[in-house]
């Protein structure tokens, strides 16, 4: 009788353990459906604006997300001023942008649906459409993060950088939950966008890199000179500047890419096992690209999401609420 008791016991106590599990808040696609119907029209025209009048923003939209969703998840940190700001970290000074196309954007939706959309979310769908007005992919977005309380510096200082190879890459994609696949996927945003000749200087000069295709290797060195202007900027997909296609995976077989931890996917000794026949495929096949890479942004906005009572709903996306 009384182990009859405790067995019972036991099975409440799983089935409320089982409950607790199927209720955890978590993020659905229809998530505004009631509370903000018209909210992803409301911000893909926003980003039609913003993109209409410099083709370049969807490119820094979409690395806003992505330098948002690496640090703290995705939680709207990059957006914050606070002293601890992410935006100036060596990876986003003078880099970052976009922050005032946000504002635009939780204004138009706080006319409509006030106190209700958070800016992580708002930096999610902004980069899908970024994608998808720039000719690429466009996918479902998960929907119901809420926004963070702090940023952090030193966190946003160790963001996959520019001059790092496939190991060192991997391991910080490997600390937020994604793979090597990951990887290449999303280093394919590189097919549109510019880069400041500082990011690949290093490359052109002393011992210029072999990696390099010997035209491009001349144009560059003519357009960044030894002790040049580090601020001037080129094409990250040279050949195909503003649309988003597999161009930039074309680049890295015919040795173009711009940035060495681009043409490291496929040249390096590394590449050889892991992320070469990655590069070949999404060259051969657009259609691969562009699925592994909604794919891969899928997973990159699932990093640790604010949800349920965790984090706010930010009035101003650059201060946390008073």
């Amino acid at each position: 009788m009384h182990r009859s008791r405790n067995m019972k016991g036991l099975i409440h106590l799983m089935i409320l353990f089982m409950l607790c599990l199927a209720v955890r808040p978590q993020l659905t696609t229809d998530f505004y459906s009631k509370s903000c119907p018209n909210l992803l029209q409301i911000v893909r025209k926003e980003v039609m604006k913003a993109v209409k009048a410099e083709t370049r923003m969807a490119a820094s939209l979409l690395r806003l997300h992505f330098h948002d969703c690496f640090v703290n998840g995705c939680d709207a940190s990059i957006l914050l001023d606070v002293s601890d700001t992410e935006k100036l970290s060596g990876a986003n000074n003078n880099s970052a942008r976009g922050y005032e196309v946000i504002d635009s954007i939780k204004a138009a939706v706080e006319t409509q649906c006030s106190g209700v959309v958070s800016c992580a979310d708002i930096l999610t769908i902004a980069a899908r459409d970024s994608v998808l007005l720039s000719g690429g992919p466009t996918w479902k977005v998960a929907l119901g993060r809420r926004d963070g309380f702090v940023a952090n510096l030193s966190a946003s200082n160790n963001l996959p950088s520019p001059f790092e190879g496939i190991n060192e890459i991997s391991k910080k994609f490997s600390d937020v939950g994604l793979n090597i696949s990951d990887v290449v996927a999303l280093s394919g945003a590189h097919t549109i966008g510019l880069a400041k000749c500082s990011l690949f200087s290093n490359r052109l000069f002393g011992t210029p890199d072999p990696t390099m295709d010997a035209e491009m290797l001349a144009d560059l060195q003519n357009f960044c000179p030894q002790n040049g202007d580090g601020n001037k900027m080129t094409v990250l997909d040279r050949n195909s500047s503003d649309l988003f296609d597999n161009h930039y995976f074309n680049n890295l077989v015919n040795n173009k890419g711009l940035l060495h931890s681009d043409q490291v996917l496929y040249s390096s000794s590394e590449a050889q096992s892991t992320t070469k026949s990655i590069v070949e495929s999404y060259s051969n096949n657009p259609r691969i690209f562009f699925s592994d890479f909604a794919n891969s942004m899928i997973r990159m906005g699932n990093i640790n999401p604010l949800t349920g009572t965790n984090g706010e709903i930010r009035k101003n996306c650059r201060a946390v609420n008073s």
